[in-house]
């Protein structure tokens, strides 16, 4: 069922696969799975030390305004423009009881960058939009030309912040307009248990396991497939952090390289949040090349995230629930 699959190796030399802060790709391993053409599966292609740069963009810089997340729901703007300087002290002490309350990064549950999904319409618009973050950008180019998608565009991501008893229902992402273009996963922290589906909901999925650094592209036929996290599980190894986020990073960075050093104290955050959690980067290209948003009467194309009604702070949803079939 599950076979390796080629890459487009000359698509992303060394030196551009080194300044997002990956191997290069000749040194990548990449598996598809029968049954599902366009599902691409590729095991932890970071450089060491590399994933932290990700982690810590995802806690301290990607929340921050103008990107929405879930507390903008029910909290005033003042109060969430530092999620990070709010929570990094409590964070730090925090010890294993789970009695203490919890700092604002961690009833984090997702964010929006670039062209901000609206929960309620579940759709995008031009007039919700704000600047997607370069790094990014440019890591997601990288691993799309290297699946042989050259040209894609990093225009939206959801950024999902899960714990233990997280989980994320079945769901399919189909509001972007354009659908040739994949969508890639990219995943930090503890593991998890990952359902691919079908075309139809009560088709029945496949399960594998997501670890830190694991990185999967759904296209073609797999774009469109239903899919869900159920569960969110203890590092394998048996450590508090998988390995791989133990390694630091190399101090001879490449010119040009959008990976940027972490202080100690910065990352003695994030390993303290990723001691209970996962995060998980899901970038989209949204419109063809040339492509516009068509016009729409009646909507307010502001990417509001749903209403308390719908997504309860303690919720175990962490997406919107899609409509029953």
């Amino acid at each position: 069922q599950v076979f390796r699959s080629q890459l487009s190796i000359s698509s992303v030399s060394d030196q551009d696969a080194y300044r997002a802060g990956l191997r290069p790709v000749s040194q990548w391993k990449a598996y598809g799975l029968s049954g599902y053409p366009g599902f691409i599966f590729i095991p932890n292609p970071f450089l060491p030390g590399c994933q932290r740069h990700w982690v810590k963009q995802c806690l301290k810089l990607y929340p921050e305004k103008p990107n929405v997340c879930n507390l903008d729901l029910h909290m005033a703007p003042e109060k969430t423009t530092d999620l990070w300087g709010q929570s990094k002290e409590q964070l730090r002490r925090k010890g294993s009881s789970k009695w203490e309350p919890r700092s604002l990064l961690e009833k984090l549950r997702w964010v929006t960058l670039g062209y901000h999904y609206n929960w309620d319409t579940k759709k995008y618009s031009a007039n919700h939009h704000t600047p997607f973050p370069s790094d990014l950008a440019f890591l997601s180019e990288q691993v799309a030309a290297a699946c042989g998608f050259r040209g894609f565009q990093a225009q939206a991501g959801i950024l999902n912040y899960y714990h233990f008893d997280s989980s994320l229902g079945i769901h399919v992402d189909e509001s972007e307009l354009d659908h040739s273009r994949p969508l890639l996963s990219f995943s930090f922290g503890q593991s998890s248990i990952f359902l691919l589906g079908g075309l139809k909901r009560e088709e029945t999925p496949t399960a594998m396991f997501m670890h830190s650094g694991d990185i999967m592209v759904m296209s073609g036929f797999s774009r469109l497939l239903y899919h869900a996290v159920p569960r969110v599980l203890p590092n394998p190894e048996g450590t508090a952090l998988p390995s791989c986020l133990d390694q630091a990073l190399s101090s001879d960075l490449p010119a040009g390289s959008v990976i940027e050093h972490s202080c100690d104290e910065d990352w003695q955050v994030c390993a303290k949040y990723l001691q209970s959690s996962r995060i998980n980067m899901t970038i989209r290209q949204v419109l063809a090349e040339g492509q516009k948003f068509p016009e729409e009467s009646g909507t307010n194309g502001k990417g509001q995230a749903p209403s308390q009604d719908s997504h309860h702070e303690n919720s175990k949803a962490k997406r919107h629930k899609p409509n029953t079939v």
